[in-house]
């Protein structure tokens, strides 16, 4: 008896010791916390027409969020917040941040007075707010800024001046991101959306909250591992609906899946901001393991660069085939058709909407042509639904965007729509409909062309200035039956011809498929 006795008081003594020494001792993850958030995304389009993005551009909808109102963002931002419920002992602080740029990504170079603006008014939010436990940023990673090379590592690096090295830094970014190992430098970890479209920005935002909760109580000590495979692509060819994109998103997970306390982020780049860190990037986070992030971060590396051929396989169409192809299958019956105007990036190209109205193509609808100049036209003479119009629509931003293409026909809608403040919807043709838009606008679901007079079961055949996100809505979503990705003729703005863009800080003999010739 008093043998077993001992036993089994041995065992237990036994287990609480490897309870001990399992679990670090200064873990805590019950402590009360205090994050601070901030966001700043742009995903910059440095080749696009139209002068650099000031300050104006910024307050284009409307002005910075102030304070907690950061906490209300959809995305990375409400993920992160919903997370959060899990953990009642931390609390929230927002620091003012920059709302969404007017045009999106059809705007260029981010002048140095709007970097400065924004980021000093974070700072100076975070100086009121310390002491912090953490920080999260909400990113994006194509951020492009005159005479700031890499907009985001600074972002971290003036958060990390204030911070002092022991408080954690995560972010999270958005896939098209041009980052290198330079933000790793100053903050701990990087979450990547893994789905183009982007699916699960709220996932990364709710990994980058539980992250910062470990980082924070002492329970995770970040080691990372980055690699560069040399390789760049178009965002067209990066769909992760199709291999090999969709494959390397797969090898991450199953790394992170295999491996505990493991992170893959995977950056497939965005080649139209000319800047030093473009292409392809991964980063591997670990536990206090710098041994297994190297073995990770040197297998993704290898297996997208064993798979690099097949980045490209993407079937592309001239403006003139996509329209007559679209034609051929309204006549059979397969519809509804969508044709991606990948290439516009101005978003007043009117290569399609020239074929249509040259080919005679019925039940058409135009979503979106950018003219501002229109809106105006058709405001200064109070026009109104009824009446008889005849305009001269896009293709005015520049070669690129082709010529502008005479519209006759009847206005149906001159009013707020789609988040700005006027926009017409004018009938022309064989029932066919265009969509007149102030900035570049990329509709991702039918659902955003029912207003006003419209209703998308009124088409069968759908225009939209996309390259991917459209899929959301059109295809993945099974409302499509057909799907053409619609290139430009040229000159060539945001193609998959990317020996054409005039890079003055990208040496594109540095990467595939450039370097093969």
């Amino acid at each position: 008896m008093l043998r077993r006795s001992f036993y089994s008081s041995f065992l237990f003594l036994l287990t609480i010791f490897w309870i001990v020494e399992s679990t670090p001792l200064y873990a805590d993850e019950g402590k009360a916390l205090r994050f601070a958030v901030a966001s700043f995304q742009h995903e910059t389009c440095t080749f696009c027409p139209g002068g650099d993005t000031g300050l104006e551009h910024w307050t284009g909808y409307r002005g910075p969020y102030v304070g907690d109102e950061v906490l209300t963002q959809e995305g990375y931002i409400s993920g992160f917040v919903s997370a959060l419920a899990e953990y009642p002992q931390v609390q929230l602080i927002g620091l003012d941040s920059p709302f969404f740029v007017f045009g999106g990504s059809s705007t260029s170079w981010n002048t140095e007075e709007v970097f400065e603006h924004y980021v000093d008014g974070m700072i100076s939010s975070l100086k009121q707010q310390m002491p912090v436990d953490g920080v999260y940023l909400a990113l994006h990673g194509a951020l492009a800024v005159r005479n700031v090379p890499r907009p985001e590592a600074e972002i971290a690096r003036r958060f990390r001046e204030v911070l002092g090295p022991g408080v954690p830094i995560v972010a999270s970014f958005d896939l098209h991101g041009n980052e290198d190992e330079a933000f790793l430098n100053w903050a701990d970890m990087s979450f990547v959306t893994k789905r183009y479209p982007h699916y699960d920005a709220p996932l990364q935002g709710a990994r980058s909250a539980r992250a910062l909760v470990k980082l924070a109580s002492g329970s995770y000590l970040s080691t990372t591992a980055t690699r560069r495979p040399g390789i760049i692509t178009p965002t067209v060819v990066q769909w992760t609906g199709r291999s090999p994109y969709m494959d390397i998103m797969e090898r991450a997970r199953r790394w992170e899946a295999r491996e505990q306390d493991v992170y893959v982020s995977v950056f497939l780049g965005f080649p139209w901001s000319d800047v030093p860190d473009v292409g392809a990037t991964i980063q591997v986070m670990t536990n206090n393991n710098q041994v297994l992030a190297d073995q990770i971060a040197d297998d993704m590396a290898d297996y997208m660069w064993r798979r690099r051929g097949e980045m490209f396989a993407q079937k592309i169409e001239t403006p003139a085939a996509a329209v007559k192809l679209a034609g051929k299958y309204v006549r059979s019956g397969e519809t509804p058709v969508v044709l991606a105007d990948y290439s516009d990036r101005s978003g007043d190209a009117t290569h399609i909407l020239e074929q249509v109205v040259k080919q005679n193509l019925g039940g058409v609808l135009v979503a979106t042509i950018r003219d501002e100049n229109a809106l105006q036209y058709l405001t200064n003479q109070e026009a109104k639904p009824g009446d008889s119009v005849q305009l001269k629509l896009g293709g005015f931003a520049g070669e690129a965007s082709g010529s502008p293409v005479n519209i006759l026909g009847k206005l149906q809608y001159l009013q707020a729509g789609l988040r700005y403040e006027r926009v017409a919807v004018i009938e022309f043709g064989n029932n066919n409909a265009v969509i007149i838009t102030p900035a570049l606008e990329q509709i991702m679901w039918p659902r955003d062309l029912a207003f006003g007079p419209l209703n998308p079961a009124d088409y069968t055949v759908f225009v939209v200035k996309s390259r991917v996100h459209f899929r959301r809505g059109f295809d993945e979503s099974g409302f499509s039956k057909q799907i053409l990705i619609v290139d430009a003729p040229g000159p060539y703005l945001g193609t998959v011809h990317l020996e054409e863009m005039p890079y003055e800080h990208v040496n594109l003999d540095e990467f595939y498929p450039y370097n093969e010739k």
